[in-house]
């Protein structure tokens, strides 16, 4: 497959799956794109499962001529996607979760936005328009108390950064993911901490002069027991702290 033959890669990172892959999702995702007249390939990044996920993502990549397997060791969601992302081939590449609480169809009302004009399109819970099932409270406080701080420290006017549903150009995606210092790097991790590396892509976004929206979209809550509100909130607010240092440093290479 050229890189001229595919217009939207979809970029879907992994870390021990099996309960969303017993739900059927990488079908659900397959059945949608089969229907599109665009072309399109599946980029699966894994982020060093270790309970079959990778078996099960190997045969659906033998089964699927459109779909593509990268088995990373484990380093986290930023290093893992970006692997993902800059081992596409497509004119746009959208990353999205794995458990598809933003369903894969979104795409489509993002792509008006690209002929807009816009460089990046980012998928949004409180922005107009979203539609967002209930969560627990706790999480949807924690969460919404940290954008306060995003929005303070480092995205003034983005309602949402965290929202795992967003589409890049081919040049912002080159330029943006290799640029990432604080989520950036191959260091081995020992737990399932996603972090902000949302937050520093669109920080960078936002410096380069790149023109990003925020386009509201549905999401269904999934549970999870890899979050813990309280403290991955703090554990990311360090983390932006580290973007802003390094951004005064002059260590991001454009």
């Amino acid at each position: 497959m050229s890189e001229q033959s595919v217009y939207l890669s979809v970029v879907i990172p992994s870390y021990n799956e099996m309960k969303n892959l017993k739900r059927g999702v990488l079908e659900e995702v397959y059945e949608f794109l089969s229907k599109q007249e665009f072309t399109w390939e599946i980029l699966l990044t894994d982020d060093g499962s270790t309970d079959g996920t990778v078996d099960v993502l190997a045969k659906f990549a033998q089964e699927h001529k459109e779909a593509r397997l990268l088995a990373n060791h484990h380093m986290g969601k930023g290093p893992t996607v970006s692997a993902g992302m800059l081992a596409a081939l497509g004119e746009y590449r959208l990353f999205t979760d794995f458990d598809q609480s933003t369903p894969i169809s979104e795409v489509l009302r993002a792509f008006s936005f690209l002929k807009e004009g816009y460089d990046i399109v980012i998928g949004s819970r409180e922005a107009s328009g979203a539609y967002r099932d209930e969560e627990p409270v706790l999480r949807h406080v924690m969460g919404r108390v940290f954008n306060i701080f995003v929005q303070i420290l480092a995205l003034r006017g983005i309602q949402d950064s965290q929202c795992g549903f967003k589409l890049f150009s081919a040049e912002a995606t080159v330029k943006l993911f290799p640029a990432l210092v604080v989520y950036g790097g191959q260091k081995t991790r020992k737990d399932a901490f996603t972090g902000a590396f949302d937050v520093e892509l669109l920080f960078l976004a936002r410096k380069w002069k790149y023109k990003v929206k925020e386009m509201g979209v549905s999401w269904k809550h999934n549970e999870t027991d890899r979050i813990s509100a309280a403290r991955d909130s703090l554990r990311m607010l360090r983390d932006i702290m580290r973007i802003r240092k390094a951004w005064l440093l002059g260590k991001y290479n454009k």
